[in-house]
Parts: structure tokens; C-alpha cells; sequence
């Protein structure tokens, strides 16, 4: 967002309302960098508009387009709008919009390459209005606008929330001891659990996706994901495909599956014992086998003993590593027990999610290389191969014997 240099002037009310932070009134300096939407706002005038100088909408947003849209709609966006991207480009667009008034969040698609069925603006925001009134938190939903003239995409806008989002390390002063840590396991298991039990019928969700045959048609679907986004030839992704093609399990009951769920989508408030603030990133939400979210959080959730990999998740497994977080068995059997059923072996389910996740890299490669990702980060980026290895060394080590390569 526009230039580096230093700021001057007197801080929006948005920005010394953020400054106080949690309990005591201020943020302590170690956590301030791990709050997801922790900025130093441009210089405001005595009307409360910014100052003029050299802001810049950052790339995929258009503030004098989207001020007249969201004007009418939502309460204090009639004043100049500024925008600051939050996270770019490896998932929806995510930026932080504000004026003296208030601050909300906006979402769109990634610039360039998409892949087919994926970024769905209108699904982000029907999930997240169907759950604002459930005991899963969620940013409240605003706004949805489908008019492709406003921003060159779809996109929709959100309150806007306080908190951490811990993507590596823990932050100082989060989660520092073993009861603290034990706790943060539960609130994240305990959280998928009411996820998982939540009645979808009755939150209006019929039709968001097709329960029946889901493995089936998720096989098919990352097939053709990756496919689609493919930039060179490894084989060991065909592989990894066919293994899975092979050994296909029997879904219980559909439930709503949140698609990436894991500790970097919780937004954590810093209390002790640590909160939860709302779950984030529901892009990938439909409805089907719900023991393909907790394969997903397992292949994050590390724990002692783990060799690290390359493959962009050694950084997000480290910090469940540490003494006081469940292991994956205790989140595994805690998450059976609490919903009553037998999960079995999630030997299938974690190799899935680790293809998943190679695929999704690949298409992230594949946007670098057309020029088309929005942020820092993305030069050098290539975790495809690695995380192919890493499915491969999961699939290995299986005790069931039709997955082993």
C-alpha cells in the first residue's frame, strides 16, 4: 500500500482504537506483529478524511469504486476509504478497508490464474451468513457484490475482528504454559467437533454441496485441479492420485467440512488461557466427509519427535510441538469421543490433504510465473514437490497395506 516512509500527523480513531488491544490497554511489542490486521494508518485531517498525499489502492482494489457501493449499505463507509492488503495471492485476497469511521475486511478472488470451481465469493459469503448465529465464531458478513464492474471480480466485505493469527511460531506471551497449550489443542479440536455437529439442514445449507459420492468426486475434482495448473511433469503426483483412486473409504454422515481447517484459520484473542476470536478462510467450504477437515488439521499439528520437511508446513508444525500441546492420536481420539463415532485409521485422509495441498501450490507456481500473484513471498516459491514427497512418506508409512507404495 503505497510508500514506506515514515508517517506524521495524529493516528485515526480506527488506529488509536486498535492501539489500546487486549485487557490491560495496550498491545505488548511481541505480539503486535502477529495480529492479522496490526497497521499504522496514513495521517488523518481535522474532518476525518485522509490526507492527500501518495496512497495508492493497492492491486485488486478500487476505493473510489467501492466507496459509492458500500456508502448505502454499510454505516461510516460514505467517507474516503483507504485499502491495505492483509494476505495475497496463495488464497482470496484478503484487505483491510477503513476510514475515521471504521475498519471492515474484503475479500476477491486472486488475480490471474484460478482454478475452476475455486474462489467462489458468493459460497464464502452463504456460509458465513449461514453460521453468524451459531456457536462457531465467524466475522460477521456486510456485503456481497457480484457486479464484476466494481473491483474486475466478485468479492464481498465482512466486520472486521481483533485478534492473532498464528501462522509459525507462537507469539510471546500466547500460550506460554503446558495448561494453556493443552487448552489452545482443545479449543481447536473442541471447535471442529461443534463444527461438525451443527444441523446444516437447518441453517438453510441444502444445496451447498453434494454430500453423496463426495470422496469419490474429490478425487476427480483434484485430478483435474491439478491438470489444470500444472507447470511440469512429476509423476509422483499421478502416483500419489492413483494410490488414492485405490483405497477410496466409505463416508459417514455428511457434515459442513470447512476445507483448510487449522490452527492459522483461528484468530486468537491473548488471554490466558488463550480465546477464540472467530474461524477464518472459508473458501473451501461445502458439504461431505467430515473426517477430510481433520486430516487436514493433522497434517499442520505437529508434534515431538516429527523430522521436519521442507514443503511449506514445517514452520505452522513447529509451534504444536512444543510440551503441553495434544498430540495428533489425543486430538484424533478427543474429536471421536466427542462426536461418538470411530474414525479409524486417518492414514487416507492425511495423504489426501498433503495431494491437496501439493495441487494448490502448483497453482500458486503456476500465478508466480504468469506474473499474476499480488504480495511478497512468491520468488522461489515451489513446495509442490516437497509435499508430494511428504504424501508419499505418509502413504509409506500406512498400516493399511493398499496405500503403501
Amino acid at each position: 500500500m503505497g510508500s514506506n516512509a515514515p508517517l506524521t500527523g495524529a493516528p485515526c480513531r480506527a488506529c488509536t482504537e486498535r492501539r489500546r488491544g487486549w485487557r490491560a490497554g495496550r498491545l505488548t511489542r511481541e505480539l503486535a506483529p502477529h495480529l492479522a490486521v496490526w497497521q499504522e494508518c496514513p495521517p488523518m485531517q481535522e474532518d476525518g478524511e485522509v490526507a492527500p498525499g501518495n496512497q495508492k489502492d493497492p492491486p485488486g482494489i478500487d476505493c473510489a469504486a467501492l466507496r459509492p457501493l458500500l456508502a448505502g449499505k454499510i454505516a461510516g463507509a460514505d467517507a474516503p476509504l483507504r485499502a491495505r492488503l492483509l494476505s495475497g495471492g496463495r488464497s482470496n485476497l484478503t484487505y483491510l478497508i477503513e476510514n475515521a469511521a471504521g475498519a471492515w475486511v474484503l475479500r476477491r478472488p486472486p488475480l490471474g490464474h484460478v482454478l475452476p470451481t475455486a474462489h467462489d465469493m458468493a459460497r464464502e459469503f452463504r456460509i458465513l451468513s449461514a453460521l453468524a448465529t451459531s456457536d462457531v465464531p465467524v466475522p460477521q458478513p456486510l456485503v456481497l457484490c457480484e457486479d464484476q464492474s466494481v473491483l474486475g471480480a466478485p468479492f464481498y466485505v465482512m466486520e472486521y475482528r481483533r485478534g492473532i493469527v498464528v501462522e509459525a511460531a507462537l507469539p510471546a506471551g500466547l500460550a506460554e504454559t503446558h495448561d494453556d497449550r493443552r487448552h489452545l489443542s482443545e479449543i481447536v479440536i473442541d471447535t471442529l467437533v461443534r463444527l461438525h455437529s451443527i444441523d446444516w439442514r437447518e441453517r438453510g445449507l441444502t444445496g451447498f454441496g453434494r454430500p453423496e459420492g463426495y470422496l469419490e468426486r474429490q478425487l476427480a475434482r483434484w485430478r483435474r485441479q491439478w491438470t489444470a495448473s500444472q507447470t511440469r511433469d512429476l509423476p509422483e503426483v499421478e502416483r500419489v492420485l492413483t494410490l488414492l483412486e485405490g483405497v477410496r473409504p466409505t463416508s459417514g454422515d455428511a457434515t459442513i467440512v470447512h476445507g483448510d481447517f487449522r490452527l492459522g484459520n483461528l484468530m486468537l484473542a491473548p488471554l490466558r488461557p488463550p480465546g477464540l476470536v472467530a474461524v477464518l478462510d472459508w473458501e473451501m467450504a461445502t458439504l461431505g466427509d467430515p473426517l477430510a477437515d481433520l486430516g487436514w488439521l493433522l497434517i499442520y499439528w505437529g508434534e515431538p519427535g516429527d523430522v521436519w520437511l521442507s514443503g511449506g508446513l514445517q514452520d505452522a508444525m513447529a509451534s504444536t510441538a512444543l510440551p503441553g500441546f495434544l498430540t495428533r492420536r489425543e486430538l484424533a481420539e478427543r474429536y471421536a469421543q466427542a462426536r461418538g463415532i470411530c474414525v479409524g485409521a486417518t492414514d487416507f485422509y492425511e495423504v489426501f490433504s498433503l495431494l491437496k495441498l501439493a495441487v494448490i501450490a502448483e497453482g500458486i507456481r503456476a500465478r508466480y510465473l504468469a506474473g499474476r500473484t499480488v504480495g511478497a513471498g512468491f520468488s522461489g516459491f515451489d513446495a509442490t514437490a516437497p509435499l508430494i514427497r511428504r504424501a508419499l512418506d505418509r502413504a509409506s508409512a500406512s498400516a493399511d497395506a493398499r496405500l503403501r507404495p
